[in-house]
């Protein structure tokens, strides 16, 4: 099965899911479901109690059932009892829950936008590019910002074919493309922007995401021609590459006198502290500031 793990969110709960490029379907862990749904601390042991009781009814719905190696809290991958849409629905309705009716609505939502994005991927686009201007950053900035998941993809598939498989490995090489090129970790990055759970990325000024997606350039087309086979392999390509960046951001500095790495963000009105003429009553209004003109536009974008 060649798959895509992902997590989703319903109503500030993670669902545990697998996207099959060859069936085209989505498979979601059923105790993740079950633990929303019944409301309770035993989701394993609500579970088996209802394949028992659904197995005596005479339900063929255990044939349906498959088990695929998911992330665990621990950060380890164990089998978990997953099922695709259809299946889930059947279950839903298996479950007596106040939840059940608005989380049958989510579940046919996400699961029909992901077979709307394969069949054109330009969706998923358009559907990014309407939340970040719904959010109120500026359409310049989205722009590169959805360039930015663009490269990043690239580079994270190239990881996949270079043997890079658990969530760890990842975050480790990210951390070094963080340090290489700015100087800082990811952890330490988001601390010197004041953030918590908030995406860095959507809060990088237009230069930090043009050097972030340099230093992830870089280190995609360096690791096409190394093929390197392990992950320390990777971790040396991975802090050339951002090396390129990192060199390039010195010498901005250098020039400017002034850092790269700004403590602005989108959460801390940005735009807003480049001209102390600018008057914006909205915090989300900020990155419609452009340091380039006079003048800001205060009244929300809409994407049609």
């Amino acid at each position: 099965m060649k798959n895509k793990k992902q997590i989703t969110i319903f109503e500030g709960k993670k669902i545990r899911r697998i996207w099959d490029e060859e069936k085209e379907l989505w498979y979601f862990a059923v105790m993740d479901v079950v633990e929303i749904l019944a409301q309770t601390h035993r989701p394993r042991k609500y579970w088996n109690d209802l394949k028992i009781k659904l197995k005596a009814e005479g339900s063929e719905m255990s044939e349906k059932i498959g088990q695929l190696k998911m992330q665990a809290s621990d950060g380890k991958f164990y089998l978990t009892d997953a099922v695709d849409t259809e299946t889930m629905f059947r279950i839903i309705q298996s479950i007596s829950s106040p939840k059940a009716e608005p989380f049958k609505l989510w579940l046919a939502k996400v699961g029909y936008e992901r077979v709307e994005e394969t069949e054109d991927p330009e969706k998923a686009i358009q559907r990014a590019l309407v939340t970040y201007l719904k959010k109120g950053y500026s359409k310049n900035w989205v722009d590169l910002r959805l360039k930015s998941i663009e490269i990043r993809k690239d580079l994270t598939n190239e990881w996949d074919e270079r043997g890079v498989e658990t969530n760890n490995e990842f975050a480790i090489l990210t951390d070094d493309i963080s340090f290489a090129w700015a100087g800082l970790k990811t952890k330490d990055y988001k601390k010197h922007k004041d953030l918590k759970k908030e995406n860095l990325r959507d809060n990088m000024t237009n230069l930090e995401l043009v050097l972030n997606m340099l230093a992830e350039t870089a280190t995609t087309e360096i690791s096409k021609k190394r093929e390197p086979k392990t992950f320390p392999e990777n971790r040396q390509v991975a802090r050339e590459g951002e090396g390129i960046a990192g060199n390039t951001r010195k010498q901005i500095e250098a020039k400017t006198g002034k850092p790269v790495i700004s403590k602005l963000s989108f959460k801390k009105n940005a735009g807003a502290e480049k001209n102390k003429n600018v008057k914006i009553k909205n915090p989300s209004d900020i990155q419609k500031y452009d340091g380039n003109k006079k003048n800001v536009k205060i009244k929300n974008q809409n994407a049609k």
